[in-house]
């Protein structure tokens, strides 16, 4: 193997290692608040795609099942026919009034649960932006 060669693969290697590390958010938080619980940036819960809201208050509902991270960038790192990679599993909540399909919390408690919401395009939905105002 030349040289050439073996830069890029390293330089591929690399480059995939930094695109996982830039899918994960800091841990930090609990308590109902969005940083607890969660590493990955994206979830997807039968069959929807939720992104992490931050740091906003809310409330934990009942539980719904389990939800996935999955790798790649927010900005839809995968192409539009591929599913993005399922890496680890976390325990989906309801949030009190506002519908799993719009958004839903995951963590390991549900102390530790963070906010997640769908998007379309830019635009987050008007039940999660008003939580977000609120916090």
């Amino acid at each position: 193997m030349n040289w050439t060669r073996r830069s890029a693969g390293l330089l591929v290697a690399a480059a995939m290692v930094m695109s996982v590390a830039a899918c994960t958010a800091d841990g930090g938080g609990g308590g109902g608040e969005a940083g607890g619980g969660s590493d990955a940036g994206l979830y997807t819960y039968k069959d929807q795609t939720y992104l992490d809201m931050g740091n906003v208050e809310f409330t934990v509902g009942k539980k719904l099942g389990v939800a996935h991270s999955t790798t790649g960038d927010d900005a839809g790192g995968a192409g539009e026919n591929e599913e993005p990679a399922a890496t680890e599993a976390g325990t989906a909540y309801e949030v009190d009034g506002i519908s799993p399909e719009v958004a839903i919390a995951i963590g390991d408690t549900p102390k530790t649960a963070t906010l997640f919401s769908v998007r379309s395009g830019k635009e987050i939905p008007p039940e999660v932006q008003k939580l977000i105002d609120g916090s």
